[in-house]
């Protein structure tokens, strides 16, 4: 079975590639087909197989204002030869032309955030440009269509939380099942905490950032900020010298600092959360907005929910993790962690993928015939048009 793994880009090694890394594992003689691809970027094991990047890669610096393109660069990819599409879903990438006789299961993170759940945000609160905000209207009911359009050419939905499963639901009236991402659980460890809480995030505006930064500006609790990103000139304006910004860190450095810190803090709905899971891993807990992901992940023990991204419901979330601290094992919340390991992840999507085959199966030669031959069938066929459903038909 010739297998083909679409991802929307490779341009970086965060969730979406780490589950690109484990559906490789699975599949180890893939091809991959992204939009844009940098080799020096991504894992060594994506760099190992062979990606095959669109027409739109030379001008990859500029991604981000390429989207309008991507529809016309994604099918142009001849997928002909491949028994199995897998694609990697939170950009366009479902969005391949496939063969009448392949099977396609998509794994969502999310639909489009900017497109859906976010546009108004982007729109009005993210683009401060009068003339970006006015082209980015028509722009973004072309690609609506265009989106909502490419999700009847997928077989099978797979959502990574229950929130994402909700969103596809309610963007396009498709039924799906939950794999939770793969986190590599055993490779995290527990250290006495030192006095820091520990944010690790893409700096870019959904990820709500700003309040958080200011309300430990403001209170003087020491907090240390991972990753990079276009915010990162405006949340250093807000901080103090109680916050240390440590860009981008490698694998062991981070795994130290989950496991000195005091707590891990989220203070944005995120579709999954895959830093959540690496928090307790380490045995640290979880202090996060109670929305999206953290749902699945935060449960009694593992930390504090609070219900607001505000400053006053972030301090009430602290004051409260003050009084439970000492109640919180280490042990627990590693066991919680490993719900979520790279082996459970590759028996729940093993499931999914022999469910996809199974409901795209051709109805068997003869079918019909029989059909024919049941004469209450055939009387409601004749007198009311009723057709009974076909076998893998997408739900």
């Amino acid at each position: 079975m010739k297998v083909a793994l679409v991802h929307y880009w490779l341009l970086g090694s965060r969730g979406g590639e780490k589950v690109l890394e484990a559906i490789c594992r699975i599949f180890p003689d893939a091809d991959i087909f992204t939009l844009f691809y940098d080799p020096e970027s991504v894992p060594a094991l994506i760099r190992s197989k062979n990606v095959k990047a669109s027409f739109l890669n030379p001008f990859k610096r500029f991604y981000r204002s390429l989207l309008p393109m991507m529809p016309m660069a994604l099918e142009a990819f001849d997928l002909r030869p491949y028994d199995l599409i897998i694609s990697s879903e939170s950009g366009p990438a479902k969005g391949v032309l496939t063969s009448s006789t392949s099977k396609h299961l998509c794994y969502c993170h999310t639909p489009m955030r900017y497109l859906w759940e976010l546009y108004p945000a982007y729109r009005n609160e993210f683009h401060q440009n009068p003339l970006a905000r006015a082209l980015m209207s028509p722009i973004a009911s072309y690609l609506r269509t265009w989106d909502y359009s490419t999700a009847a050419r997928v077989d099978t939905f797979v959502a990574n939380s229950r929130n994402v499963r909700h969103r596809i639901w309610k963007t396009y009236r498709r039924k799906s099942r939950v794999v939770y991402p793969p986190v590599p659980v055993e490779s995290f460890h527990h250290s006495a905490s030192s006095d820091h809480f520990l944010m690790v995030s893409e700096m870019v505006a959904y990820k709500r950032l700003n309040y958080a930064v200011q309300t430990f500006a403001r209170n003087g609790r020491k907090l240390k900020i991972v990753g990079d990103g276009p915010e990162y000139a405006r949340l250093r304006k807000l901080a103090a010298s109680n916050i240390e910004f440590c860009g981008r860190v490698p694998d062991h450095e981070l795994k130290e600092l989950y496991a000195r810190s005091t707590a891990f803090l989220m203070p944005g709905e995120e579709d999954f959360g895959m830093t959540m899971v690496e928090s307790l891993a380490s045995g640290k807990p979880v202090i996060a907005l109670s929305r999206g992901g953290a749902m699945d992940i935060v449960g009694n023990g593992c930390g504090v929910l609070y219900p607001d991204p505000l400053e006053s419901s972030l301090e009430d979330a602290l004051r409260a993790f003050d009084r439970v601290e000492s109640l919180i094992d280490p042990v627990q919340l590693r066991i919680r962690a490993s719900a979520f390991s790279e082996s459970v992840f590759e028996r729940d999507f093993r499931a999914a993928l022999n469910r996809c085959r199974s409901r795209c199966t051709p109805a068997r030669p003869g079918a019909a015939r029989a059909e024919s031959a049941n004469p209450e069938t055939s009387t409601r066929t004749r007198l009311f048009g009723y057709h009974p459903p076909i076998l893998g038909q997408p739900e």
